[in-house]
């Protein structure tokens, strides 16, 4: 499944994406100015554009509040481990880049793919284009997808892929839409959850820990079911130039100001579509996540939507 949504304005409605094969079912989120749509649409596995794809999946052993978490065991396989499977399921090939030897050794162990890299990167982006460098690759699109978030599901990957068949498409990058309804406001508000605002063609205007927009002219209770407010899932996907650029450009005033990547590539000028998804992506930050991630594997099966399927050509 891919998605795919317009934007309805003073009722002009934006042209959909032509590439859908078959649409089963539409969502319809109103708001005081706007419409938003979202198709859920089936996804061709070999793209129009006969592009390229190969995922990244960054993961360091150092972290504060949960060290050597890539290489937590949940439900009987690393963490790391089942990230891997997932995207080279989805994707076909599939890389872990890392900066620790315990880690790379695992991941050859379990029969994926590593590569070794710089302990001085300050972001999980530059270390991919060092990993995509020593890889040699020659794909067209590189896939972001975080070492800990085992739960990421198949649809999230092939949505981000899909952004590409827009071929003004630099970045991609995903959103859900916030619940609309008064008991959603708390996590509207949440700073931990950064907001996204688009354009009527889907790509991001900004990003931001404060609620955006401001809804004026309504109590802050309403604002839920005034506007269809976004919240940014943390997967990314870069053309291979597009890449190579972000990685040398310095901090932004916006993404100091914010702490948010992604404010630096938009304020360089560069376009951020997003897809939508109606997924949640649950992360592994401490060890009480990883609790709580072992009671949601033996009591929903989360694996499950996960077979069955084609993968995206390599």
């Amino acid at each position: 499944m891919f998605f795919e949504y317009s934007l309805k304005t003073d009722a002009k409605i934006q042209k959909k994406h032509q590439l859908c094969k078959k649409t089963s079912s539409n969502y319809v989120f109103f708001g005081k100015n706007s419409l938003i749509s979202i198709n859920f649409c089936t996804f061709a596995a070999q793209n129009d554009y006969n592009m390229k794809f190969i995922a990244i999946i960054p993961a360091r052993y150092a972290s504060t509040r949960f060290p050597g978490k890539p290489l937590a065991v949940l439900g009987g396989k690393y963490v790391v481990q089942r990230v891997y499977e997932k995207a080279a399921e989805v994707i076909g090939e599939a890389y872990v880049a890392t900066d620790d030897q315990r880690i790379y050794d695992a991941v050859r162990a379990f029969g994926g793919k590593a590569v070794m890299t710089s302990t001085e990167h300050k972001s999980g982006t530059d270390r991919i284009e060092e990993a995509v460098g020593k890889i040699g690759s020659c794909h067209d699109v590189i896939i972001n997808i975080q070492g800990d978030e085992p739960f990421i599901h198949r649809s999230q990957i092939e949505t981000i892929c899909r952004c590409f068949d827009d071929e003004s498409t630099q970045i991609a990058t995903l959103g859900k839409p916030f619940g609309r309804t008064f008991a959603d406001l708390q996590a509207i508000e949440n700073p931990n959850s950064p907001k996204i605002v688009i354009d009527n063609n889907g790509y991001a205007m900004y990003f931001s820990r404060s609620v955006i927009p401001f809804v004026r002219g309504s109590e802050r209770q309403q604002w839920p079911s005034e506007f269809p407010f976004l919240k940014h899932i943390g997967l990314y996907a870069y053309r291979r130039q597009v890449l190579h650029e972000i990685t040398r450009l310095p901090q932004s005033t916006l993404e100091i100001a914010e702490s948010l990547e992604q404010l630096r590539w938009l304020q360089n000028g560069y376009r951020i579509k997003v897809g939508i998804t109606e997924l949640e992506t649950i992360g592994i930050d401490t060890p009480a996540d990883l609790e709580a991630a072992e009671y949601r594997l033996k009591t929903t099966g989360a694996d499950a939507s996960c077979v069955g399927n084609k993968k995206i050509k390599k």
